[in-house]
């Protein structure tokens, strides 16, 4: 399964790209249906503090599953992406499993 990792006018580090790499990896072994995943970091241009944002695409047979959080941290959009599209996973296994 291949992760892409794609961020808008910056440059992510490396620190971050593995973490982001690991969490996606560990997520998606639990589940075979994904194909892969694409995630996308960007930053919101307002003067709050929580203006970071992930969007993670995971590629599953038949449909594709989406999150998009904003928090203070890029770690924590991507957690707060993770938590979301783990029930989304939960659910898409229900239906397909009919």
């Amino acid at each position: 399964m291949k992760v892409m990792i794609n961020s808008v006018h910056f440059k992510a580090d490396q620190k971050l790209e593995e973490f982001i790499t690991e969490k996606v990896e560990k997520l998606c072994a639990k589940y075979s249906e994904v194909i892969g995943a694409e995630v996308t970091l960007k930053l919101n241009n307002i003067d709050t503090p929580d203006n970071k944002i992930a969007d993670i695409r995971l590629v599953v047979r038949g449909n594709d599953l989406f999150a998009s959080k904003q928090t203070k941290s890029f770690e924590e959009s991507v957690d707060a992406c993770l938590d979301a599209l783990k029930k989304q996973l939960e659910k898409y296994k229900g239906q397909n499993a009919k």
